[in-house]
């Protein structure tokens, strides 16, 4: 049977949200003034440029919506950035030492009379995550969604607006909601329906998609049923205690007729393929699901378009002509009992979306926007706080370090792990030494190093008669310019041959004890080459492993248990190896801790004891600590 278009393709309702309002606000002045007062006048007037960037960010984020609304989502993340900057070097709050004459004024998006007012810069940062994902929203609804490419392009876009409130929800919404003048559209729980719906949207894209490029009933039913179920849980968010009364109910009956609708679409998709399989009875419990949903989505449409309607209606008679033809069939022919739609298991769903990572696309450390400005006395916080990680660092690296050398001399003094490769005559060289002695073999061998030997000092003779032409020919230029200035006396007025050559005689001397000194290394090398040449005479064999000695067994009697101890012993190697790689490991989990444990932040924005903060801080070096303990005890 060949599957019809999606009902829901017809309709392409979706929904975007407005932004957030504001009101004019002057960071300009009071962080002129902040500047100018702790740190210098001159200071401020060097950051001037930067001052009138933040400024000119906020007074385009206080007009009305940019025409561009690609230009206005570039604004929205680069005053985002800005902010995170301002956050680390200017203490906003109503604290007289801090700056207490800035206070943001944000509206809720979806109760426009309700307004939150703080004094500080995390509501700010939260609404603009917020603005930012309502245009994501805006730029989705915005593309042409009848055709592939735009449909795809809508897609991405609410997989961004899906990012931009999943960020706001773990990154700024709780900051935001402390006190006593806050907002709804601000509060975790709307920032996390706002992203199950943007990932609703972006999936019924990818659903649609998938209908127009052909494919299976089974793929397609999975898809909508992630379509339904991202719906259903904006629908049960939307339901839940804190905003039951804070939507439109246009908004709520949206997405309880999209929810349901998505649940039949899956439904009559994977009653198809079961069709196909000829599973009739499940086939019509499936059905019956999909319709009995419909029926009930249809008792709540107070304010939902007619599309939507018209969708359902469409869909509900697909399926109840799919229900009639599939029970004549299984009356006449299959005879099969008809599950409940309870005993049935869930619909397979596949999620072919997830929320964009955001923290990248708002990164702000690569941002030079008031990278001068360091408080002293947080810069000295820092600088004790970083000696205090060193000396941990320093501490655990040495314990490690220690533990591995014992460990080293332990197996020295039991020949170890050598013993047992030679025992068991599958002894191999190290990768390095290997690639050396190669090296060595693939130039001639010992013979070879010979003629190397017999290069080097053709070459130290030639440096040295070049060394002493030149200073010859020096010499000579002395002895003329002495005789010149004997012949013609003063009106020889060329300056003397020892000033005008000096630098030349100084580089012919380094030269000289340069030469002198890579003779006598080639001389100890020599020595050295002669003393070992009956040693040397090994790399000739090919391969060399063959050149190693091998023991025979049994070495002592042990009670026919040979085999026993050999296995222990190696099992016991392979543990310390474990061991090894994980001391390794923890040093360079040690690293990428310190290197990224930033906590200047919270240092230049912290009103309570630095002892206090370090301690916090600190304590989560804890852990690994323990955890290296635990590896030397073993």
């Amino acid at each position: 049977m060949t599957s019809t278009p999606s009902s829901s393709a017809t309709t392409n309702v979706m929904l975007a949200i407005f932004e957030k309002k504001t009101t004019q606000i002057d960071l300009y002045r009071p962080l002129r003034n902040y500047i100018a007062f702790h740190y210098s006048e001159r200071e401020a007037q060097n950051l001037e440029d930067d001052l009138q960037t933040l400024k000119q960010l906020r007074s385009d984020l206080e007009r009305q919506p940019d025409p561009s609304l690609p230009a206005r989502r570039d604004l929205l993340q680069n005053y985002y950035k800005a902010l995170c900057l301002v956050e680390t070097r200017f203490p906003i709050s109503p604290d007289k030492d801090h700056i207490n004459s800035v206070t943001f004024v944000w509206h809720d998006a979806f109760k426009n009379k309700q307004k939150a007012s703080q004094q500080n810069i995390h509501l700010e940062k939260a609404a603009v995550l917020f603005n930012l994902g309502a245009v994501y929203s805006q730029i989705g609804l915005s593309y042409d969604r009848a055709t592939v490419d735009g449909r795809r392009q809508a897609s991405h876009a609410f997989i961004a607006a899906a990012g931009a409130f999943a960020f706001l929800r773990d990154n700024a919404a709780t900051k935001a909601s402390i006190g006593s003048s806050t907002t709804v559209d601000l509060s975790v729980e709307c920032a996390g329906m706002l992203e199950r719906l943007m990932l609703a949207q972006a999936q019924e894209s990818v659903f649609e998609n998938t209908i127009a490029k052909g494919s299976t009933p089974g793929v397609c039913a999975k898809i909508s049923r992630q379509v339904g179920l991202y719906y259903e849980e904006a629908l049960a968010a939307a339901n839940s205690p804190t905003l039951n009364q804070h939507f439109d109910k246009a908004w709520v009956s949206h997405m309880q007729l999209k929810a349901a609708l998505f649940f039949a679409e899956a439904c009559y998709r994977y009653g198809l393929e079961l069709h196909e399989k000829e599973e009739i009875a499940e086939e019509i419990a499936r059905l019956k699901s999909g319709i009995s949903a419909l029926a009930e989505s249809k008792k709540s449409t107070r304010g939902a378009a007619a599309q939507i309607l018209d969708a359902i209606s469409k869909l509900e008679a697909n399926l109840n002509r799919n229900l009639e033809r599939a029970m004549k069939e299984n009356d006449r022919v299959y005879l099969m009992r008809v599950p409940s739609a309870s005993s049935l298991p869930p619909l397979p769903a596949f999620a072919m979306v997830k929320p964009m990572a955001m923290s990248e696309v708002l990164d702000a450390s690569k941002e030079k926007m008031f990278a001068s400005l360091v408080p002293d006395s947080s810069a000295k916080a820092l600088s004790r706080y970083t000696e205090m990680v060193d000396d941990i660092i320093r501490t655990q690296a040495e314990k490690l370090q220690q533990a591995s050398e014992l460990t080293r001399v332990r197996l020295k003094e039991m020949d170890l792990p050598e013993s047992i490769l030679a025992l068991e005559g599958n002894f191999t060289l190290p990768t390095d030494l290997k690639e050396d002695v190669e090296a060595v073999q693939i130039s001639g061998g010992p013979a070879g190093l010979e003629a190397e030997l017999q290069q080097l000092r053709d070459l130290r003779r030639v440096n040295q008669e070049i060394l002493v032409h030149i200073d010859e020919l020096l010499q000579k230029e002395a002895r003329e310019d002495s005789q010149f200035r004997s012949q013609f006396g003063t009106r020889w007025t060329r300056p003397q041959s020892s000033t005008l050559t000096k630098n030349l005689q100084d580089r012919l001397s380094r030269f000289a004890a340069n030469l002198k000194q890579a003779s006598d290394s080639d001389a100890r090398i020599e020595r050295s080459v002669r003393e070992h040449s009956a040693l040397m005479s090994i790399l000739d064999r090919h391969p060399i492993e063959s050149a190693l000695p091998t023991l025979a067994r049994p070495i002592m009697s042990l009670d026919a248990n040979e085999d026993a101890i050999l296995g222990a012993l190696k099992q016991s190697l392979r543990q310390l190896e474990t061991l090894g790689a994980q001391r390794a490991g923890l040093e360079d989990m040690l690293k990428e801790m310190k290197r990224k444990d930033d906590i200047l932040p919270k240092l230049m924005t912290s009103t309570g004891s630095y002892e206090d903060l370090f301690r916090k801080e600190i304590s989560k070096y804890d852990l690994i600590s323990e955890d290296i303990g635990h590896n030397i005890e073993k």
